[in-house]
């Protein structure tokens, strides 16, 4: 699969479980880390583990599993690596707090209506 289809697969599952604010980054051209940051926030820690459990689910049905996933016990922000997709999982109050949206404001935003 390619950065592109991990994003659009993600996404769709997000969105069918109700993520909010989710956001694409395109960061390619910023950093080595990734090509993609996509970044929402769930209502609970249960939230964010369905969120997880459901994107991880879906990607390994294609084939794709993460390099590295991290913040599981915490429920408050759970990163899963895709090497180059990197999916942030966040409660709202720790979205607010680590601003990576404000981090990584140089990052081309994918609009998503092109994602559908």
């Amino acid at each position: 699969m390619t950065p592109m289809e991990i994003v659009k697969s993600a996404v769709a599952v997000l969105d069918e479980k109700m993520a909010r604010e989710i956001q694409v980054l395109q960061i390619e051209e910023l950093t080595t880390l990734a090509d993609y940051f996509i970044i929402c926030t769930g209502t609970s820690n249960t939230h964010i583990r369905t969120l997880t459990e459901h994107v991880e689910h879906a990607l390994e049905e294609q084939g794709i599993r993460p390099h590295h996933s991290e913040g599981h016990g915490s429920g408050t922000w759970v990163l899963m690596d895709y090497l180059s997709v990197v999916v942030h999982v966040f409660t709202e109050d720790a979205r607010k707090f680590y601003q990576l949206d404000r981090v990584w404001a140089d990052a081309k935003p994918i609009n998503m209506d092109d994602l559908k």
